[in-house]
Formats: structure tokens, C-alpha cells, sequence
């Protein structure tokens, strides 16, 4: 079964650090955006491995919306 998580990046000055906001804990960091993408892909992989058909049904029912918005700065 395939199906869609949400995915959160983060560029430091270390690297890239990726997490799921569906899947509480599943977290993953890399030196470049492509290590970064095919960590988190193995960390939510192994992650639902360990979780029941019905908590899966449950945590990937979730809908996670992200946007951006334009804010003003006073320097």
C-alpha cells in the first residue's frame, strides 16, 4: 500500500533535518537535501513497521496543510 506522509525540512548550518508531523518522533537529519529525502523515506518506512493497522489507518488519516505567509519586519 502506498500512501502520502507530510514531510518538514530544515537547512542549518550542520546540514538538513527532516521530520513527519503525523508520526510523532519520526525524525531524520542529512548532510544534503537528496540524504535528508531518502533518510526520512526509510525512517517513516521502518516507523509504520512497527505500528498495528489500525493506529496506521489512524496517524496517516490525518490531514497536514502547510502554507506561508507574508509578514512585515521592523528593522
Amino acid at each position: 500500500m502506498n500512501c502520502k506522509v507530510s514531510i518538514v525540512i530544515e537547512k542549518d548550518e550542520y546540514g538538513y533535518y527532516a521530520y513527519c508531523p503525523e508520526l510523532e518522533g519520526c525524525q531524520t537529519q542529512g548532510d544534503t537535501l537528496d540524504e535528508v529525502m531518502v533518510n526520512i523515506k526509510e525512517a517513516i518506512e521502518l516507523y509504520l513497521e512497527t505500528l498495528s493497522d489500525d493506529e496506521k489507518m489512524a496517524y496517516l488519516s490525518r490531514e497536514i496543510l502547510t502554507t506561508s505567509v507574508e509578514v512585515t519586519v521592523a528593522c
